[in-house]
């Protein structure tokens, strides 16, 4: 009675919370086209990209004159002076005017010659940083379609799944009729139907358990899609056919070769020692002495002159040029310290290099052994249900013309269950796991 007020409860709400509009119907490739241009991190990493062009426009800038203009305006007042000796500039000038003006106006140029070669690193560096942070952007994407396709595999699974428990339903709704008409002939006791009945109520009930395992991973893939709550979303597909799943599996060595040379996380990380390389050089650089030139145009008035504001525009205007040579003595270990911390990162970058082969190795290795391992279960599987689906036939004749009792049927029907659980267990597993393996090795995912 529990296990079907449960049932009731689920099949309700299912009822009432599914969506009221036609579905629209997702392929694998949709969604991965789909993610590629709306998934939140993807679009944050291209944002970093056009940070990084940025970053290199400004270095690039660095090579070329500064120049800027300053002014001022400024009024004065002594209200309780009779007569007051102004100093502007080189001269004196008496003025009995309580309010006085003046402004002074300046342009400037500088431009760095030479500064041991930093801005160019600078800009070598950041073209490599921006290689990486590219590299960044396909890492996940590479990321966000794997685990779209582990989602996508698991929903045609919990699918598949779905529609075999509904074809074990319908055989227990038929048992369980046939035992209430052994019941009323006197051919079966009241305990037995009652089993027959627990055995109809659990297949519905793993029926619905299928449809809220598939509307779970469903939820999950339209997170990754960044789809809205109430966007009509299903998936469709083709389930996998003994071919695709029984095909020969590549080494995993292959395969490790084949994602040393084409995945971005490590062609991210050999990068990364290039640039720390270029750290270093440029930490280098900061004891070199550097070179810069220097101009100047300025020019003032004042409203307490004598001369009007053209003239002194004209008398006040200077102009100076120089050149200008800083050697670094001592610095408190600034160069230093850089130094040594840009030979420190090149380390770190080394082993993370390591860390990310290491891991690509024991992931592949993971791959390839649930693909072997679940492709050899696969084969046993098929024998068992075979096996399992002859044996549960004959039971249910026999069970029909009351040559086998409640205990045997109920036990010939929980191993077919098992069977085919384990037989679409490890061919969607297969599945899965040989895809992944293509897709390290640089092909792309083929539902």
């Amino acid at each position: 009675m529990r296990k079907q007020t449960i049932m009731l409860f689920a099949a309700t709400c299912f009822t009432v919370f599914a969506p009221t509009k036609a579905q629209e119907q997702w392929t694998l490739n949709r969604c991965l086209e789909h993610a590629r241009e709306n998934n939140i991190q993807i679009q944050k990493s291209r944002i970093s990209e056009e940070e990084g062009k940025i970053t290199l426009w400004q270095n690039k800038g660095a090579l070329f004159p500064s120049l800027s203009f300053s002014g001022n305006e400024s009024v004065g007042v002594r209200p309780f002076q009779q007569s007051t000796a102004m100093v502007h500039g080189d001269q004196v000038t008496m003025t009995s005017n309580k309010f006085t003006e003046q402004g002074s106006y300046g342009l400037n140029a500088n431009w760095t010659v030479w500064n041991g070669g930093i801005n160019h690193k600078n800009i070598k560096a950041q073209e490599l940083q921006n290689q990486i942070t590219e590299l960044s952007t396909q890492q996940s994407e590479l990321s966000i379609q794997e685990q779209i396709a582990q989602l996508y595999v698991q929903i045609m699974y919990s699918a598949e799944a779905k529609k075999v428990n509904e074809q074990l339903a319908e055989t227990a709704k038929s048992q369980y009729e046939r035992g209430q008409q052994m019941l009323k002939h006197g051919q079966m006791s009241k305990a037995d139907v009652a089993q027959l009945e627990a055995q109809w109520r659990s297949a519905e009930y793993d029926i619905v358990n299928s449809e809220t395992q598939v509307l779970n991973f469903k939820r999950q893939l339209k997170s990754l899609l960044e789809l809205p709550l109430d966007t009509p979303f299903d998936v469709t597909g083709t389930a996998p056919s003994d071919e695709q799943v029984l095909v020969p599996i590549p080494s995993a060595q292959s395969i490790y070769e084949q994602a040393l040379k084409s995945r971005p996380e490590i062609r991210s990380a050999e990068l990364s020692i290039d640039a720390a390389d270029m750290n270093i050089d440029i930490a280098k650089r900061g004891y070199y002495p550097t070179i810069g030139l220097s101009a100047s145009a300025g020019d003032s008035h004042y409203s307490a002159s004598n001369d009007n504001f053209g003239k002194q525009m004209k008398t006040n205007l200077n102009m100076s040029a120089g050149v200008n040579l800083s050697v670094p003595i001592f610095d408190n270990r600034r160069n230093k310290s850089s130094l040594e911390k840009a030979k420190l990162q090149k380390v770190n970058s080394q082993l993370d290099l390591q860390d990310k082969k290491n891991t690509l190795a024991s992931t592949i290795e993971n791959y390839w052994l649930n693909a072997n391992s679940n492709q050899q279960r696969y084969l046993s599987a098929r024998t068992k249900v075979q096996s399992a689906q002859t044996s549960y036939e004959l039971l249910d004749a026999q069970f029909k013309n009351g040559l086998k009792n409640i205990v045997e049927l109920r036990q010939g029907h929980d191993n077919l269950v098992s069977a085919k659980q384990d037989e679409l267990q490890s061919k969607y597993t297969t599945l899965l796991n040989m895809q992944l393996l293509k897709f390290y090795s640089g092909e792309n995912i083929n539902l």
